[in-house]
């Protein structure tokens, strides 16, 4: 063992040479007493001082890394255990009830409760006012000490106060609740047909995924619903093993044996969806100033600015069209990009006529 402890040269700030040795941190100088070796040096502040402990060399930096560990899904025991590892095993997937209707009933029952303490709240009010006793109203202090029924003005607003926190967290819970999205179609229904074909629990205690109204999803994308989902949906029927080496990680076929299942790397399923959408882009650009130019510089010219125009109409509605479908824009930005578009369109009529 003695062989095999690493030793320190001396020089100045150097530390003895023994791992229980103390030294004074005012004599000790810190910079010079920096190890550039791989041998791995830790100082333990102490009271006294700094205690020096020696660790083992690293190990073998040329050695490989350990191999990704991935939840298989089979390894799981049936029932819960292996319908969990299902539903985590893509973001998707994540699919549980919201239960708004019981939501509903549970703000609706606390909601009367605090209207029956508003009116037991303005009905003491009163009473004192008509009675003479409207100097309680002047003074909490002094609401206090001559109010001795059991229900006083306090012990009123106390359980006001209890009651309406208890509302207040439960009506904002319930309105971020309503911000979650729902799950759309594909991702719904490849749940609930795995749900259906593997029946993961027993038929009363699975049945929550037939409350398609009332589910929701932990993924907050909703692009991937609509355009990327059909690429998916592509590649999937286009299953093979080129596909599969294209676009699923290692890590992603280690998750089940299932040949029905497929986990496309989100990524890879990204870069491709950007090229088809560069490639619509850019058709939609060059072919109507081919179409323009052929009808300005070959055409008459009162029928050929007519037929521009016609062209322009219509690739504009195409860029509409596919700015709609491959993309979630909203209304003001679909609107400001189909305008540009246009304008640029225009831009070219302009030009050739000006040519021709």
């Amino acid at each position: 063992m003695e062989d095999s402890q690493p030793t320190l040269e001396k020089g100045p700030g150097s530390l003895p040479s023994s791992p229980s040795t103390f030294v004074n941190p005012s004599e000790y100088d810190c910079e010079a007493a920096v190890d550039r070796s791989p041998k791995a040096v830790e100082l333990i502040e102490r009271p006294a001082g700094l205690r020096v402990k020696i660790h083992q060399r690293p190990p073998d930096v040329g050695a490989p890394p350990p191999p990704i560990e991935t939840r298989k899904m089979e390894s799981c025991p049936p029932g819960y255990p292996r319908l969990a590892a299902f539903l985590s095993s893509e973001h998707n997937f994540s699919i549980y009830r919201g239960f708004d209707f019981l939501h509903s009933r549970v703000l609706l029952n606390l909601q009367d409760q605090i209207v029956t303490l508003e009116r037991e709240l303005d009905e003491k009010d009163r009473q004192d006012e008509q009675n003479g006793l409207g100097n309680r109203l002047f003074s909490r202090s002094r609401d206090e000490d001559e109010d001795k029924t059991s229900r006083s003005r306090p012990k009123i607003l106390d359980d006001i106060r209890l009651k309406l926190a208890e509302y207040d967290e439960i009506l904002v819970k319930a309105r971020d609740l309503v911000s979650f999205q729902r799950p759309c179609g594909r991702d719904y229904g490849s749940v609930r047909d795995w749900m259906w074909i593997k029946q993961p629990l027993v038929k009363k205690e699975q049945a929550f995924i037939r409350h398609k109204e009332d589910v929701l999803t932990l993924h907050s994308g909703r692009e991937w619903c609509g355009f990327d989902g059909y690429v998916e949906s592509l590649l999937l029927k286009l299953d093979c093993r080129f596909v599969r080496w294209l676009f699923v990680a290692p890590e992603l076929r280690g998750k089940t044996t299932d040949a029905n299942l497929r986990y496309y790397t989100r990524s890879r399923v990204d870069k491709l969806v950007g090229l088809i959408i560069t490639v619509l882009v850019f058709i939609l650009l060059v072919l109507p100033v081919i179409a323009m130019y052929r009808l300005t510089a070959f055409g008459k010219e009162p029928q050929s600015t007519f037929s521009a125009v016609g062209v322009l109409v219509v690739f504009t509605l195409l860029f509409s069209a596919a700015m709609s479908l491959v993309t979630k824009a909203r209304r003001h930005e679909l609107f400001a990009a189909s305008a540009a578009y246009c304008a640029v369109l225009v831009v070219f009529i302009s030009n050739f006529g000006n040519i021709s």
